[in-house]
């Protein structure tokens, strides 16, 4: 990073690009952008926070791009047809990949903490910085999801941290293949499952990852990930496992709660023993908070030190997030949009009684192609006989796709295989149904990712749902 120079963050309001713009920002240069949702009157008060971060917003137009001087930050997706590229290369300013700023200032950190995997990834990254934090090390942290704990009235939206500590801890996605430019000082790879990428892709990515690494987290319970422990750099691993007694740190039994999950935790290097009480329900929280812990282990805290701060730890926003009950009915907002998070939800949520009403909203015709059969098979497999699925047709932003494959394929295999699931041409009339549908003891539960409106679209149902109470 060059203070002197100004960098543009194309797509600034994104969960990938805000973070990062906040961190070039705190860290003295200067920080200009635009987005397509700011231009749609989508999200405004996320853009009203940037200003006031000293972020310098611009429409979509191309407009804001008028030096060499400046040096536009751009997702790997982003297309030559949108205005800003085409400003920037008519004006010679720089252009740099996001994942490539994000991945210099990570490699630059003295302590660099790199989170991955297929699942899990924001909420894990959201617990090692708390941890972190609690402990006195307060380290810088970018997230792709805005961190509870760390939101306030004048930091409404917390996706990053701004510390003053050597310890940098980032999310690091493997979907654009940006993984491969980091080099962690510790590496968490807490799954690996069909996602974006190949499976055979996956693993090269995810094996290079952790073979870079002083020391690799690992989780046994998964076992691609438990396959990583057996390749290159084993014997700097610190593995966990609920399971598999071979694991350093050893989870005990679970026993769950509606608001959280407590379980026994041993650490079979040191004979220390401690009680995990967290307050975000599920097993797959429990391995979120084992990554954690082990990243706590490598960077000298106790087992005891480690759940003392986890037990403080009140989750990610979009992350199962109760957004209120009204009329008996209970609305969820929750972020899961692949096989294994949308298995997690449906087994977290099928632990306490009441039906499920889904709207699964796919983020994107590319994953809803690559993923046409894993879906079905969550569905049919995870859903109970009375719960009812509604989807509508993937969340779409503009810019080329093959829509070979629809939502319509994908709820006919569901229903075929004996499960309440209908399509809808879009979300409205998906919402229209569940109200239908509600009666008390009933969870709505929201489901989907890259589209900020549907926590929006969560609260406008509780309110209509407060109003057919009344």
């Amino acid at each position: 990073m060059t203070r002197d120079r100004a960098y543009f963050f194309c797509g600034v309001g994104g969960s990938g690009m805000a973070p990062l713009a906040l961190i070039v920002k705190a860290r003295g240069a200067r920080v200009q952008g635009s987005d397509r949702a700011l231009d749609q009157g989508r999200n405004l008060d996320k853009f009203d926070f940037l200003r006031r971060s000293g972020i310098e917003l611009f429409p979509q137009d191309g407009s804001g791009l008028t030096s060499s001087d400046q040096t536009l930050v751009a997702s790997a997706a982003i297309e030559d047809s949108v205005p800003d590229v085409a400003a920037a290369k008519r004006v010679g300013a720089g252009l740099m990949l996001r994942a490539e700023l994000l991945s210099q200032l990570f490699n630059e950190a003295p302590v660099s903490v790199g989170v991955a995997g297929t699942s899990g990834k924001s909420t894990t990254t959201g617990m090692i910085g708390w941890m972190l934090s609690r402990a006195g090390a307060s380290p810088t942290i970018v997230n792709g999801a805005e961190m509870k704990n760390f939101i306030t009235p004048e930091t409404p939206y917390a996706s990053a941290v701004v510390g003053e500590g050597e310890v940098f801890v980032a999310e690091v996605d493997e979907s654009d293949g940006s993984i491969a430019r980091y080099t962690p000082a510790v590496a968490v790879v807490n799954n690996v499952a069909l996602d974006h990428k190949s499976m055979d892709e996956l693993r090269a990515l995810f094996g290079d990852f952790v073979s870079k690494a002083q020391v690799a987290v690992l989780n046994l319970d998964n076992a691609e990930t438990a396959a990583l422990a057996d390749g290159p750099g084993a014997g700097k691993s610190i593995t966990y496992s609920l399971t598999n007694p071979a694991a350093r740190l050893i989870g005990g039994t679970p026993v769950p709660a509606p608001d959280g999950i407590e379980i026994s935790l041993a650490d079979q290097h040191t004979g220390d023993m401690a009680r995990l009480r967290l307050q975000v329900p599920g097993l797959h929280n429990v391995a979120n908070a084992m990554a954690a812990t082990c990243v706590g282990l490598a960077l000298g805290l106790t087992l005891e030190r480690a759940c003392e701060a986890l037990s403080e730890f009140t989750g990610i926003r979009r992350r199962m997030d109760v957004v209120g009950t009204r009329g008996g009915v209970t609305v969820i907002d929750d972020f899961a949009h692949n096989p294994d998070k949308l298995s997690a939800t449906l087994d977290t949520l099928h632990a306490f009684e009441g039906r499920l009403l889904l709207m699964f909203q796919p983020h994107g015709f590319g994953p809803l192609r690559l993923m046409k059969q894993e879906f079905i098979d969550v569905f049919a497999e995870r859903m109970a006989d009375e719960d009812v699925l509604v989807m509508p047709e993937p969340v779409y932003f503009g810019g080329t796709v093959d829509r070979s494959v629809s939502t319509a394929d994908v709820i006919a295999g569901i229903a075929a295989r004996g499960r309440r699931a209908e399509a809808f041409a879009d979300r409205a009339a998906c919402g229209e149904r569940l109200l239908e549908l509600a009666r008390p003891g009933d969870r709505i539960v929201v489901m989907g990712a890259r589209d900020d409106t549907l926590s929006v679209f969560a609260a406008e149902l509780l309110e209509r749902l407060a109003k057919q109470a009344a």
